[in-house]
């Protein structure tokens, strides 16, 4: 049980595997406003960024689940460079079947709602471990403007226009659902272009050290694409942003 090499070698020098920056997520710790003793669990949390970040600025107690050996490994070791080992913890395993031990303050996943099915079925698998009155945070794109084309659609790594809302559209399904939405922290062009961008120069490293192996010429044909790829479509028409729901 692990994620793809490929996926891997791409985001290996990542710490937060989705369009936002370290001075983002501080911004979303300070807006939800955290306090010493907060308890957190995060599904899907790559290196557990978010979770050490968090706990090192407020004090935030918690755990981290991830399919990746990888990310877990760096999120240990996130842990102990930033002193924050004896308050949070790593576990590697499938965010979609974990059951918490007991209800925390904040729910997150933050990027992978794929692990609920969607919005709606990642909602229900946080709200399993949720206190009366916590938060959830959900991670999620939207598409800015609306795609023109399915070659729009493709290179923004949906399978239908109907996978992704646009903003409003996002926002009322919340709604819909039963929730308040009580704060917000937006991607924008510069935090896109510091997690896509920053896989290209992974890739290119990686291909340089190992010209012979068997993901040689998947990533290098890869490479070849991706930056106009981006530049044309994903740059302009997605956005992503990580929203803080209330149960009403």
């Amino acid at each position: 049980m692990d994620l793809p090499r490929s996926f891997v070698i791409r985001e290996r020098d990542h710490r937060i595997h989705n369009p936002f920056t370290a001075a983002k997520l501080a911004t979303l710790g300070r807006a939800l406003r955290l306090r010493p003793g907060t308890t957190l669990l995060d599904l899907a949390c790559g290196s557990g960024e978010m979770l050490c970040q968090w706990s090192h600025a407020h004090g935030v107690t918690g755990t981290g689940v991830d399919i990746s050996t990888v990310f877990v490994d760096a999120a240990r070791a996130r842990a102990v460079e930033l002193g924050v080992a004896g308050r949070v913890a790593f576990v590697h395993g499938d965010a979609a079947t974990y059951t918490a031990e007991v209800e925390v303050d904040v729910a997150a996943c933050v990027g992978a709602t794929w692990i609920g099915g969607g919005v709606a079925g990642t909602i229900g698998l946080l709200e399993r471990a949720l206190r009366p009155g916590g938060l959830l945070l959900i991670g999620e794109p939207f598409w800015r403007v609306d795609p023109p084309d399915e070659a729009t659609v493709t290179a923004c790594h949906a399978t239908a226009r109907e996978d992704f809302h646009d903003l409003p559209g996002l926002v009322a399904l919340f709604g819909r659902l039963g929730f308040d939405l009580v704060e917000m922290v937006l991607a924008d062009e510069d935090s896109w272009d510091r997690y896509v961008a920053a896989q290209w120069l992974s890739v290119r490293r990686w291909l340089d050290a190992h010209p012979d192996d068997e993901l040689a010429g998947e990533l290098r044909a890869e490479l070849d694409t991706a930056p106009l790829r981006y530049v044309r479509y994903q740059r302009p028409h997605l956005g992503w942003g990580v929203f803080a729901l209330m149960r009403r």
